[in-house]
């Protein structure tokens, strides 16, 4: 009995051992991340992952910042013409139509929130699932989103 014991507790020790030498060798994000995790692009450097990603991103981040200038324009003019039809007389609103109507959206949203939808799910996991997958070239696209919004 007390030799199964001690052969027992020499394996346990033998697989704890084994198990922080794999640790040592893993990649630092394996060890965060999961062993599912590591770049897709694994055979570029870091440095290389991390400079595509923000070209990419400093793209997307420079475009997004062009896109939303001209659809707050687009949005801002057309309420403002909107405002200017109404008060010369060419649009007559029915306030109170308009008010019903947007107290019967609000119920409905207050009915739709209380669960997420499957779709959305589905795609969070997935998303997490690739920036953790991808995590050295997605910090070089959000450092270069962000560059790219500044811009």
């Amino acid at each position: 009995m007390a030799n199964s014991n001690k052969d027992l507790e020499e394996e346990i020790y033998d697989k704890v051992v084994d198990l922080t030498e794999y640790a040592k060798r893993q990649r630092w994000w394996n060890r965060v991340f999961g062993k599912n995790s590591g770049p897709v692009a694994a055979k570029y450097s870091v440095a290389t992952q991390i400079a595509i990603g923000g070209a990419s991103g400093w793209c997307a981040g420079y475009l997004f910042q062009k896109v939303g200038k001209l659809a707050a324009t687009a949005v801002g003019g057309g309420l403002l013409l909107l405002q200017i039809a109404n008060n010369s007389g060419y649009i007559q609103v029915d306030w109170k139509r308009v008010e019903k109507d947007v107290n019967k959206a609000k119920k409905q949203l207050k009915k739709g929130t209380q669960q997420a939808g499957p779709e959305l799910n589905t795609f969070v996991e997935k998303s997490t699932e690739f920036v953790k997958k991808n995590i050295v070239v997605t910090s070089g696209f959000v450092g270069g989103f962000l560059l790219g919004l500044a811009s």
